[in-house]
């Protein structure tokens, strides 16, 4: 027997990575020393730094993969997975540097697999990061046909002194939220199950109530907000930033609070987008449930002093960012209290 009897093609695998090495390589910088396909990537720092701190994340798309399988769309996932780790590391200050990538699939289909790195490349281009290696796994049998896996691996760096500290932040200061576009990379769990499970609907149908196909707006790209808040990432003007992720409001926020302070946030500060109140709708889902698993039409929280607030504000207005003045720091314990529409 040989490899390809057990549902293993290496050398399909070999030929799919030399299309993809074109995809990659157009996110090379100077600091790139290797190609794809190297044991290791090597990337030279050549910024000259100070005190320089790196830092690493990891993550995937979750189950927004199953939207990707059933509309056989997939250069959105890579997009998503780029921007999802951007963010998370943007949240101590840090930019990126270089991204790695997981593709497992049971079976190796070139067309997907260039479409998932066409979007890591669109990813790391809009961040000014090099997607400089990954893995591709083919998997047969423990995959379901039509199903994959994609996580990454970020490095950015920040100087020291840079990164936000906690103890800056004191009651009085004000939280500005940044708009999603959409439901980002969470919650899907709770979403397939309404849409797909209760409601039967299918990724081709249009809801007027969203106004929208149920598969065009589930696979929204997460917005990076790493491009609109990099002039201002080392100026000290931002002394928090809570990507509103999986925990939404409320196991999001608190992890960048001192121990001493609270956040009151006033929900009717922004318009909720169409597909968070008809989720709502049709799940029956709880105001407390829904700012608990989504991000509600906000995807970055800031927390700023009130005297640099217009600094900020002209800062996003210049570069038509969406924003809102959404709450403000109180005395507490790291509670989050959200004062819900009417």
């Amino acid at each position: 027997m040989k490899y390809r009897d057990a549902g293993v093609n290496t050398k399909a695998a070999q030929e799919s990575v030399k299309k993809i090495r074109r995809l990659a390589r157009e996110t090379f910088n100077d600091s790139v020393l290797t190609d794809i396909g190297s044991f290791g990537a090597l990337y030279e720092m050549k910024e000259k730094y100070t005190h320089p701190v790196l830092v690493s994340s990891s993550d995937g798309v979750g189950t927004k993969l199953e939207i990707s399988a059933m509309t056989e769309m997939y250069d959105t996932t890579g997009h998503d997975l780029v921007n999802h780790c951007v963010n998370d590391i943007l949240t101590v200050g840090a930019k990126p540097l270089f991204f790695l990538d997981y593709i497992a699939t049971p079976k190796l289909n070139e067309k997907m697999i260039e479409e998932i790195i066409m979007g890591l490349a669109k990813g790391c281009k809009e961040n000014n990061c090099s997607l400089v290696g990954g893995e591709l796994a083919e998997m047969p049998d423990f995959y379901k046909e039509k199903h994959y896996d994609v996580a990454g691996f970020i490095v950015g760096i920040v100087e020291k002194d840079k990164i936000p500290n906690a103890d800056d932040i004191k009651p009085g200061d004000v939280l500005i939220g940044l708009g999603s576009n959409g439901l980002h990379t969470n919650g899907f769990s709770l979403v397939r199950k309404i849409i797909f499970g209760k409601l039967k609907l299918t990724v081709e149908d249009y809801v007027p109530e969203i106004k929208n196909y149920i598969g065009e707006e589930l696979l929204r790209i997460h917005k990076s907000y790493f491009p609109s808040l990099e002039p201002l990432r080392e100026t000290g003007i931002i002394k928090g930033y809570a990507h509103i992720t999986g925990g939404g409001f409320y196991d999001n926020i608190p992890r960048i609070l001192p121990h001493n302070c609270s956040c009151t946030i006033d929900a009717s500060a922004w318009e909720t987008p169409l597909i968070f109140d008809f989720l709502r709708e049709q799940g029956n889902i709880p105001m407390e449930e829904m700012y608990r698993t989504f991000n509600m039409g906000i995807g970055m929280v800031l927390i700023v002093n009130p005297s640099d607030i217009k600094n900020l504000e002209n800062h996003l207005e210049d570069i038509k960012e969406e924003f809102y003045e959404i709450g403000h720091i109180t005395e507490g314990e790291k509670m989050v209290e959200i004062k819900f529409k009417n």
